[in-house]
């Protein structure tokens, strides 16, 4: 009774909440690459971007840039961008794409560390615009975070929300773009806690599933992990940071609109495609040749090329609190939420190490 009335106040403040346009979408693309060019290509015409809204940027395709490279070469020309077309107040959603620079190198550690995404920084730069000003080691709260029950609209929200097209190869970001076009609200949303026990992450998790309709949750809280579950429209779970996870796949058949959210340091570490037979393994030392791109961890790529349509991940180490919380995402997604709005109200920080995958308008739609 208590789940059904919390799901039925949820989506009542929910539907009166208005879906956004492709005149609020800013794609960015880095004329250095030929993949982001073909990708910014293919993704404008699919969704009739207005022209206007394409920014070009000349920067190198290296995954890990300087902050004098972040801020001279990306930044400043986005803000360009949106001050010559006076669109700073009207593009709500900025979209990165495969070739534009992942991350931002920096220095410190811990919660100090200079280091960031570079689509996490560039959330910033509505208010950087406005005048605001930032230090660059430590994380910023998202005022996105937690709203439920409010539209994202400007000033309102100082930020942009940004989202990134990006899988292994130009085949993996056009799944993106097709699926996202396809999305309908249906299946399974399949949350897979690491045990029976009450640490934060799974108590998030747990409140995620009281959320939802009952017929739509598989919830599993025992030991083991779930493989291969069929007609999947939103995964959460530890990803290979559960001790019980040994296989690189999931395997499951995810349906078009598909999302995915879990909490592992480093999944978004780097878009290079592995050797096919590369699998997770561990921090040990002994599994360092083991390793692909500098870590043993599951890979947000994977599940990208597997059949999801959105999915968030992590360039460095984001610490468990600062990872996008179930609890506000999969109900975010089922209401009829955008992808955009979905990940980032359930994104506790900007200036950080997070990422978003996928098209920011792309909705299931209403229940």
């Amino acid at each position: 009774m208590i789940r059904r009335a919390a799901l039925a106040a949820l989506m009542a403040s929910l539907y009166a909440i208005s879906a956004q346009t492709p005149a609020n979408v800013l794609v960015v693309v880095n004329q250095s690459s030929e993949i982001s060019r073909r990708i910014a290509d293919y993704y404008t015409k699919k969704r009739a971007i207005p022209a206007e809204n394409i920014c070009r940027l000349h920067v190198t395709d290296t995954e890990e840039i300087d902050w004098s490279t972040y801020s001279n070469q990306i930044e400043e020309p986005i803000a360009a961008c949106l001050k010559q077309g006076k669109r700073q107040e009207s593009i709500l959603y900025v979209v990165t794409t495969l070739g534009v620079p992942l991350r931002v190198r920096g220095n410190g550690e811990n919660q100090a560390t200079e280091t960031c995404a570079v689509d996490s920084e560039l959330t910033l730069l509505y208010a950087k615009m406005r005048g605001a000003r930032f230090p660059r080691p430590s994380l910023v709260p998202n005022p996105f975070f937690g709203q439920r029950d409010r539209a994202f609209t400007h000033p309102a929200f100082p930020m942009y929300l940004v989202t990134r097209l990006a899988g292994y190869d130009f085949a993996d970001v056009k799944g993106i773009i097709d699926r996202a076009l396809e999305a309908r609200n249906r299946g399974k949303f399949v949350i897979d806690l690491s045990a029976n026990d009450d640490n934060t992450g799974n108590k998030w998790l747990r409140a995620a599933a009281t959320l939802l309709p009952a017929d739509r949750v598989v919830l599993d809280e025992s030991e083991k992990v779930l493989y291969d579950v069929k007609e999947v429209i939103a995964y959460a779970a530890w990803g290979s940071n559960d001790k019980n996870r040994h296989q690189r796949h999931v395997g499951f058949g995810w349906l078009p609109g598909a999302i995915v959210t879990e909490y592992v340091s480093t999944n978004a570490r780097s878009f290079k495609k592995p050797p096919d037979n590369w699998t997770i393994s561990t921090w040990d030392r002994n599994d360092q040749p083991k390793w692909f791109a500098g870590g043993p961890q599951t890979l947000t790529a994977d599940y990208i090329h597997d059949g999801a349509t959105g999915a968030s991940g992590h360039v460095a180490e984001p610490f468990l609190g600062a990872t996008p919380r179930p609890d506000f995402l999969l109900p975010a997604w089922y209401s009829g939420r955008n992808l955009a709005e979905s990940y980032y109200l359930a994104i506790p920080g900007l200036s950080w190490q997070n990422i978003v995958i996928g098209d920011p308008l792309c909705t299931l739609g209403k229940p």
